[in-house]
């Protein structure tokens, strides 16, 4: 599947039928599950790659401005939180994802759409009544990109920061 493929199937969500996720996804699943198999497994890939991309200090600067600090590790920013929004970006399309990463303080705020994480999935039981099994070779999880987490001169260690907290909600120092 090539970035154009996965973005043009993007653009397909039917926002029309906004707070029904399920049928905001259809057009999407219902076209992807048409696909291959390996496009199924390729979209999934692309996806975890764009919000792997978006998973970075400054996206979620962006994200929590104004109400939290990602250099502050007193602060508590919940992981799931923020790949949610990242999923927003993504779910939006193309433009807003490049324009999310030229200028991270222009991100949407307080808004989800975990439901983003379920396309390939369902694509692929409808497709093959099977259970999907596809592992990603990039993350999604919030605070697994070690490069856009690098730590500034601004950086602060604190509770959310230490080894106590598991990895998947602790952010790098």
């Amino acid at each position: 599947m090539s970035e154009e493929v996965f973005w043009d199937l993007i653009a397909r969500f039917n926002w029309k039928k906004s707070g029904d996720d399920e049928a905001v996804l259809r057009p999407v699943v219902t076209a992807l599950s048409k696909m291959e198999v390996e496009d199924i497994f390729a979209f999934d890939d692309i996806l975890a790659e764009k919000l792997y991309a978006l998973d970075t200090r400054e996206i979620c600067r962006g994200t929590y401005r104004g109400t939290l600090d990602p250099d502050d590790g007193g602060q508590y920013i919940s992981a799931d939180d923020f790949l949610y929004s990242r999923c927003v970006i993504v779910a939006n399309g193309k433009g807003l994802f490049e324009r999310a990463l030229a200028d991270p303080m222009g991100v949407p705020q307080e808004m989800e759409f975990e439901a983003l994480l379920s396309v390939a999935r369902e694509a692929f039981e409808k497709k093959t009544g099977g259970e999907y099994e596809h592992l990603t070779p990039l993350s999604w999880e919030s605070f697994s990109n070690k490069e856009g987490w690098k730590p500034t001169s601004a950086t602060r260690p604190g509770p959310y920061t230490s080894e106590a907290v598991p990895p998947g909600n602790r952010r790098p120092t």
